[in-house]
């Protein structure tokens, strides 16, 4: 019975059932809290929001960001209660936006989230790979890293992740919930003995004390700055909305599991904050620390170990790692979704599924091609690699906020109706088709309200992801992540007019 209401729901959006439904609530929601990983995120990019900020720009900018993220997800949640789709931002855009621009917008909102998650990808590997080269300069100080054995590490996290999702792809279910068990074990394995052992700072300069290391004119415009990477430490809570057709009863199954993930990662992640700027000890010497994350030499400091200090801090890196095996995930279903719509070059190719396996192996192929050839960016730049990483905040929140802002352009219109189980259409919450509330909304002036909220913080985001980190700005210390995704845009369009809008017609109805 779940499962024919299951196809049903997907052929009213109009798509074939292709992809098998592994996906429980619990597989699911540790799906989505091993690829956010905000406390093992918020340790990995403690150094950015400390630079700018200081220990109180860190605490008041997390909650800032958490509220955020809250009210975000909780739209779009709306938004993929009503149309759980691999796709999500693309077509919820086709679907939402006025019959004169839908195909364009639609196209547009595509690239950015496949740019997006394709950085997300990248940063995942490129993090966990820097990780274990930090490990290694933590247990032996003669180690000299370098930027190709960086990128030698990429690789063989990434093809970790390959075996994870093609090879044994139908344990990856099992495997995110044994995973989703290592995040909270881990979390306390780290937290109480950082409490117990290391020193503890007065709280005032926890709680008022702000630092402006980039050189900033006020404190204010330094906080913000130092906002995005708090930011990143939250990036990718949309990672459920692309395994959606892979997923039992998705439409109530995937927001729940996205705002559970956020609460729970938000408390973990706030707790571990304040755990560690009470502990930070030596400032001076985590700042310049040898392996590039002050967070490994905060832990040294606490336990006066080095294996003690090893071992907490390779519990992040497994947890990295394994978050890059949900990351390479949702980017091929996103891969996949949009060729299967022809959004994509040689979308004929990238839209097969292995019949064997039932999942998208083209596209994951893809997928890994392009992150390990970014890779060897890293050998010549380091700087032009993170820029390339930076995509994911600013492509996956464009494609939100033109999500958010047609959402709520539709609620303040009046165009959308109470689901009458009844009486349900053939077609809807698609191109062109009826818009019907699904399961889980936020009704009336309150969730216009929330809806308001979500479109002013993304764009407050958005605006300070292109900022450098510090002043005066050089060519090292540019953000060019600006320019990254401006030639995403530029490519698309390009793309767009001289070939796609021919093939390119929105979410596609391969079933009515």
């Amino acid at each position: 019975m779940r499962e024919h209401r299951d196809r049903d729901q997907l052929v009213r959006l109009g798509k074939k059932p292709v992809l098998k439904r592994n996906f429980g609530f619990m597989s699911i929601l540790g799906f989505s809290c091993t690829v956010l990983i905000t406390w093992e995120g918020s340790l990995i990019l403690f150094q950015q929001g400390l630079q700018n900020g200081g220990p109180a720009g860190v605490i008041y900018g997390f909650l800032i960001v958490w509220i955020g993220n809250l009210s975000v997800f909780s739209t779009l949640s709306e938004l993929a209660s009503l149309a759980p789709t691999s796709g999500g931002q693309y077509h919820w855009v086709a679907m939402l936006a006025p019959r004169s621009c839908a195909k364009f917008l639609s196209y547009i909102t595509g690239w950015l989230t496949v740019g997006g998650w394709q950085g997300s990808v990248a940063s995942g590997g490129y993090l966990t790979g820097t990780l274990i080269q930090g490990l290694i300069a933590l247990t032996a100080p003669s180690y000299d890293a370098k930027p190709y054995q960086g990128t030698l590490l990429f690789w063989a996290v990434v093809f970790f992740a390959v075996f994870i999702n093609a090879v044994v792809s139908s344990m990856l279910p099992k495997f995110e919930g044994l995973i989703l068990i290592l995040h909270i074990l881990g979390f306390f394995g780290i937290l109480i003995p950082l409490v117990i052992l290391g020193p503890h700072s007065d709280a005032s300069f926890v709680f008022t004390t702000f630092f402006n290391n980039g050189g900033w004119p006020t404190q204010g415009l330094s906080f913000f700055v130092g906002l995005i990477g708090n930011v990143f430490a939250f990036v990718g809570a949309d990672a459920a909305f692309h395994m959606s057709e892979e997923i039992h009863n998705p439409s109530l199954v995937v927001p729940r599991s996205i705002m559970l993930s956020i609460v729970l990662n938000g408390t973990t992640g706030f707790a571990m904050v304040i755990a560690l700027l009470f502990c930070i000890g030596n400032m001076e010497n985590a700042l310049e620390s040898r392996t590039n994350y002050p967070f490994m030499e905060i832990f040294l400091q606490a336990t006066n170990s080095v294996g003690g200090s090893a071992t907490m801090a390779a519990i992040v890196t497994v947890l990295a790692l394994c978050a890059t095996v949900g990351l390479l995930a949702s980017t091929s279903r996103m891969f996949w979704s949009f060729a299967r719509d022809h959004g994509l070059p040689f979308w004929r190719t990238l839209q097969k599924v292995d019949s064997r396996t039932t999942v998208p192996l083209w596209s994951i192929g893809v997928t890994t091609v392009i992150s390990c050839l970014l890779a060897l960016i890293n050998i010549g730049s380091a700087t032009a690699f993170n820029d390339i990483i930076s995509l994911s905040v600013a492509g996956l929140y464009s494609s939100y906020l033109i999500a958010t802002t047609l959402l709520l352009y539709r609620r303040c219109t009046g165009g959308f109706r109470i689901p009458d189980p009844s009486a349900l259409p053939a077609l809807a919450n698609t191109t062109g088709a009826e818009l019907i509330w699904g399961p889980w909304r936020i009704p009336g002036a309150f969730g216009i309200a929330n809806n308001a909220f979500a479109c002013v913080y993304l764009v407050i985001i958005l605006f300070f992801s292109f900022w450098p980190p510090a002043t005066p700005v050089v060519a090292e210390t540019m953000n060019y992540s600006s320019l990254v995704t401006g030639a995403v845009v530029i490519f698309s369009v390009g793309y767009y007019f001289f070939w796609a809008r021919k093939d390119y017609q929105g979410p596609i109805v391969e079933m009515d």
